[in-house]
């Protein structure tokens, strides 16, 4: 197991482009098992949970070539609804994502539980409404046991906004006979670039980027190429990273069309960007005051389905607003195990309020002090690291496998930023 060696206080200068979207990647892959004709994916990041899903599919009879770096031929000419490795899919929650393109296509999958980030409980009955809405039959004893003689078209309405179900829905929905609408679905960005491929490939998907999305199955996709886009979530990790640090930084292919919103939020954090054409700059000289409501209120950033603010981005904004001036309430009433991280930032020198496990409160800015630290998932491990970039003296942050399972080479890109930061072994 590896950790971070971080030296806190320099601040980040130069460029830096993010690596493909892993929340795209995954449902990418597993749209693959659709077609039996070959496909090309370009982009592809070289992180855990990708290579995770990789192991998957492949024992599901699939073929994968590297053609080049993060470009893969996927070819699912013959898929086997075979036992899947338990502890592969404990490790990562997309695991799921294999449930509807299986059933589609071969009419049966066993597929143990779902595993992921440990943010509080992540409910799978939407997935299992909507596949059932479709024609599925769903058994579960310690293992889901997924069977269809062929799905038809049907009026879906989704229980809750969540993104892989949306996701399992469309590409169960693609090759189900008739047509299909699947209501309150989500739209993040990962998803309409699942919409857009599987359209590439043949599928008629209407209404993409909206919660009402219209599908006409179709008997067979055919093979095709797609790249896929930036990490948005990475993206605005750097955005953090350079403006909690004082630095200035250009982000090259940011993909800006889906920051929106964020820009809005970090905007009342006091932080602000430029956009020249694709990319992003982030200048040194950052306003960090926290904007209050009207009255001098303290203001509330609140997660919410997209396009409003992100869960994923959450931990990322409460470092930022460590550094600004001013106090906010951060509210994220989706997972109740997300805030559960700040602990580590108090003992840093953050001063946070944790009111319960949805809310806290941040007053700024705070001199943080290096710490030695455990990342707990994906997003907090990547805020950990943010924290100390900002840090007086070293910090040392262990369990970076789950930072690695969503940022590629993160110390890597930080080290050409000019950050101190050193992977090592742990003894």
């Amino acid at each position: 197991m590896d950790k971070f060696i971080i030296e806190g206080g320099t601040p980040l200068h130069g460029e830096v482009t993010p690596g493909g979207n892993k929340n795209a990647a995954l449902p990418l892959l597993a749209a693959c098992l659709l077609t039996e004709e070959p496909v090309i994916l370009r982009n592809v990041p070289n992180i855990q949970d990708v290579h995770t899903m990789r192991k998957l599919i492949l024992s599901l009879g699939v073929t994968i070539d590297d053609l080049d770096t993060g470009v893969w031929k996927i070819h699912s000419k013959v898929v086997r609804p075979t036992d899947l490795d338990p502890d592969l899919c404990r490790k990562i929650r997309a695991s799921i994502l294999l449930a509807g393109p299986m059933v589609a296509r071969s009419g049966e999958l066993q597929l143990p539980p779902p595993g992921g980030d440990v943010i509080g409980r992540r409910r799978v009955d939407t997935h299992l409404l909507a596949l059932k809405k479709l024609g599925a039959s769903i058994q579960y004893d310690r293992t889901f046991k997924f069977s269809a003689n062929g799905l038809k078209g049907a009026e879906i309405l989704l229980d809750e906004a969540s993104v892989t179900a949306t996701e399992n829905a469309i590409m169960a929905c693609v090759r189900a006979k008739g047509a299909s609408t699947i209501r309150n679905a989500a739209s993040e960005p990962h998803i309409q670039e699942l919409c857009i491929f599987l359209n590439q490939l043949g599928a008629k998907i209407e209404n993409i980027g909206s919660n009402t999305l219209n599908i006409q199955g179709v008997d067979s996709l055919h093979g095709g190429e797609f790249t896929i886009g930036p990490d948005y979530l990475e993206v605005v990790s750097f955005i953090g990273a350079a403006v909690i640090t004082r630095g200035s930084i250009t982000i090259r292919n940011a993909g800006n069309k889906y920051l929106d919103m964020i820009k809005l939020v970090f905007r009342r954090l006091g932080v602000t960007w430029e956009e020249k054409g694709t990319d992003i700059f982030v200048p040194s000289n950052q306003i960090m005051e926290i904007e209050s409501d009207l009255g001098g209120a303290i203001p509330t950033i609140s997660v919410m389905p997209w396009p409003a603010f992100p869960t994923d981005l959450m931990s990322i904004a409460i470092v930022v607003a460590t550094q600004s001036k001013g106090t906010a309430l951060f509210h994220d009433w989706m997972y109740p195990s997300r805030m559960f991280f700040t602990d580590k930032l108090v003992g840093m020198g953050a001063q946070i309020v944790l009111c319960d496990p949805h809310r806290c409160i941040v007053q700024g800015p705070s001199q943080l002090t290096g710490e030695k630290m455990e990342s707990p998932d994906i997003r907090a491990g990547m805020a950990l690291v943010l924290a100390s970039l900002s840090a007086s003296g070293k910090s040392t942050i262990r369990n970076v496998n789950q930072i690695d399972r969503g940022y590629e080479q993160v110390e890597k890109k930080l080290q050409l930023l000019g950050a101190k930061i050193e992977r090592v072994k742990e003894e």
